[in-house]
């Protein structure tokens, strides 16, 4: 029997408690799926991987759990969770210390299991960004006549590496600050086929989904940084890239995001060539003639 995706948690316990519920009582899926709707924090933010071994099942029954619920994967199934939690931010961050703490003692120690699991993240992160996608938003960065970044909370100082280091190389670089006057004033100094670099991750922050929204009904380009093709960003997006971020931290790890954004200011000043050694030469002697005399 095929069923109709719900839009929301809510339907989807309904459903589960109708007289015809969309999987069989007693079954795997009826145990997954009751689990995973008791801790909606965890369903959203674990990795398929992470969900099938804390519910003692293979990830191939969660994507057929997916598929009989009427979604068209596992993602779509687990953005369901996702958009439940993020409006008020949810439980995420005590979530994932409560995960750090459950983990208890006789774990390997966490800088090595924080640092084998940032590797993994950049690993992923490496195989899963299409070439032609990195050359796109490389050209973007290069040949935009303007480019803002905006990124919040923990993306903040993602965005101020990234204006810092395009800055370097090419003019007219900032990360959107509103300031006093407001986003509204910010996003109205661009103009159509200028450039705005988003970055977020679950439990996305809404200003910058907004900005984003903004930006695309202004007819300017956007690449996003976040984590899932079910991002809200993605649909925001001309570039979009998926950079995995499950870590131990009581945030999302940050690693894969940096990685990709040092190869993207290196390729984007590979594009602009003797441009960017002559603004880096510019800077050079500036900082030269400002250095205090010692």
């Amino acid at each position: 029997m095929s069923h109709t995706a719900p839009e929301s948690l809510e339907s989807l316990r309904a459903r589960l408690g109708g007289a015809e519920p969309p999987v069989r009582p007693g079954s795997h899926s009826h145990r997954v799926l009751t689990a995973m709707l008791q801790e909606p924090g965890f369903a959203a933010m674990a990795s398929i991987t992470e969900l099938a071994q804390r519910f003692g099942v293979n990830a191939s029954t969660l994507s057929r759990l997916a598929k009989r619920l009427g979604f068209d994967g596992f993602g779509a199934f687990q953005a369901l969770f996702r958009n439940a939690v993020s409006g008020a931010g949810g439980h995420f961050y005590s979530d994932q210390a409560s995960l750090l703490l459950e983990a208890g003692t006789g774990q390997p120690d966490l800088l090595h299991r924080i640092g084998r699991e940032e590797s993994s993240n950049i690993a992923s992160m490496l195989d899963g960004v299409a070439p032609a996608l990195f050359m796109q938003a490389a050209e973007l960065l290069a040949g935009s006549r303007r480019v803002r970044i905006h990124g919040l909370r923990q993306y903040h100082a993602l965005g101020y590496f990234m204006a810092y280091g395009l800055g370097m190389i090419r003019a007219d670089v900032s990360t959107l600050d509103s300031g006093a006057r407001g986003l509204a004033d910010a996003l109205g100094q661009l103009e159509a086929g200028d450039l705005l670099v988003v970055a977020s991750s679950f439990p996305y922050t809404p200003a910058v989904i907004t900005a984003a929204q903004a930006a695309k009904r202004r007819n300017l380009k956007v690449i996003a940084l976040t984590d899932s093709s079910t991002s809200p960003l993605a649909p925001e997006a001309d570039c979009c890239f998926a950079v995995p971020n499950r870590s131990s931290f009581y945030s999302n790890g940050m690693a894969g995001f940096f990685v990709l954004a040092e190869s993207l200011l290196a390729e984007t000043a590979r594009l602009l060539g003797e441009q960017a050694l002559e603004s880096l030469r510019r800077r050079e002697e500036l900082i030269g003639e400002l250095a205090p005399i010692t």
